[in-house]
């Protein structure tokens, strides 16, 4: 698959929630190899470095991505994590070890040709979804738990899968993602998008590509490309940086912050 541009020069998808979270709870992401790039964001890893004294609750924010994660107790077990248009909780338990595979914004449906709007806001076993990725994924994971040599693995996995495959998505589509991306989410959907497609068109390859609508998408898009500056309280009260994004008022970003973090700027940026 030829993209006319790639997505992870354009767009950083962020999950603040869980660097910070507790000193007996650890996160890391490594970047996949140059080939994959355009395609996975990263590998990633949630793991507690000792039994917790009360069970974790995984606060993910919004970020446009599907997810593939496995519990490396029970390698074979992976499951998917669609397209969110809120912030979700996971419960894990006092004991983890989670590997994720975090795949950019359309990579996972132009790759698989999975229709992602029958995933979004739902986590699926991955075997109920695609069976033969289930396995060999859970081959990968029943030989190593250590994320730099599960990142070899992937590699040399992905690489071959994808290299079999070719997409056939419509590149107006990726035209659309542009033109969203690079104004980091502050656009008119039905003006801006101009890209030769009807309204009614273009909202069915983003929903089948990456299982929301093309305004859902520019939701988040808008509240990523905000988490990225790394606002703080004092810069949102004294230079009003919501409205460099399109947020009417601050009520209005509020709103939409809670809505895609689950806290409200006052608790989540202290």
């Amino acid at each position: 698959m030829q993209e006319p541009f790639k997505i992870k020069d354009l767009y950083i998808p962020s999950q603040p929630t869980v660097r910070d979270s507790k000193e007996n709870i650890a996160y890391h992401e490594v970047f996949p190899n140059a080939g994959l790039s355009n395609h996975i964001y990263c590998y990633w890893q949630l793991v507690s470095k000792k039994p917790l004294s009360e069970p974790f609750l995984y606060r993910a924010v919004a970020d446009g991505c599907i997810d593939i994660i496995i519990e490396c107790k029970w390698p074979y077990s992976s499951r998917i994590v669609g397209f969110f248009n809120t912030y979700s909780l996971f419960p894990l338990g006092d004991s983890f070890n989670y590997i994720g595979i975090r795949f950019l914004p359309s990579a996972f449906s132009s790759i698989f040709h999975i229709n992602a709007s029958e995933l979004s806001n739902r986590v699926e076993p991955l075997e109920l979804v695609l069976p033969k990725v289930s396995v060999h994924i859970g081959n990968i994971l029943h030989k190593s738990p250590l994320l730099k040599e599960l990142k070899e693995s992937f590699d040399c996995y992905f690489l071959k899968l994808f290299s079999n495959l070719s997409g056939n998505t419509d590149k107006r589509l990726f035209s659309a993602l542009v033109a969203i991306l690079t104004s980091k989410g502050n656009l008119a959907v039905e003006k801006d998008l101009n890209v030769g497609l009807s309204t009614r068109h273009l909202r069915r390859l983003f929903e089948f590509y990456l299982g929301d609508t093309p305004k859902a998408f520019s939701k988040v898009v808008r509240f990523q490309s905000m988490l990225r500056t790394k606002p703080t309280l004092e810069t949102l009260r004294k230079n009003k940086i919501f409205y460099d994004y399109g947020y009417f008022d601050q009520a209005h970003f509020i709103k939409e912050f809670k809505t895609f973090y689950g806290l409200p700027p006052t608790a989540a940026l202290l």
